[in-house]
């Protein structure tokens, strides 16, 4: 298992120093992010906690998914590498378009 958690279903007004402590009952806290929303600056309602081993992470997920913390039912699980962005539709910056390919074509309706 990963040392790293998502932490869902976060409350807004959740900061890190809560986090930290209702976290830190099952390990050594490593790091901890809360998403913010990149034009508010507001936070989006999730975050990471990394603890120093897996074990720690492990005992945390068990006991903190679905744990009450300010009024919000938390959802605990292992963080998931990031997927790259895109893959599902259509790709604009194909290698095989050129500039003008358009006009290249012999389009002589105009």
């Amino acid at each position: 298992m990963n040392s790293k958690l998502y932490v869902g279903n976060m409350s807004f007004k959740t900061t890190e120093a809560e986090l930290r402590d209702a976290f830190g009952q099952f390990g050594s806290v490593t790091d901890v992010y809360i998403a913010n929303d990149r034009e508010t600056g507001r936070p989006r309602g999730f975050a990471f906690v990394t603890f120093s081993t897996d074990t720690e992470s492990k005992l945390a997920a068990e006991k903190m998914n679905g744990a009450d913390l300010d009024g919000r039912q938390l959802t605990v699980n292992e963080a998931k590498p990031k997927e790259e962005v895109g893959g599902g539709g259509r790709s604009y910056s194909s290698p095989n378009r050129r500039a003008g390919s358009f006009q290249a074509r012999g389009n002589s309706r105009y």
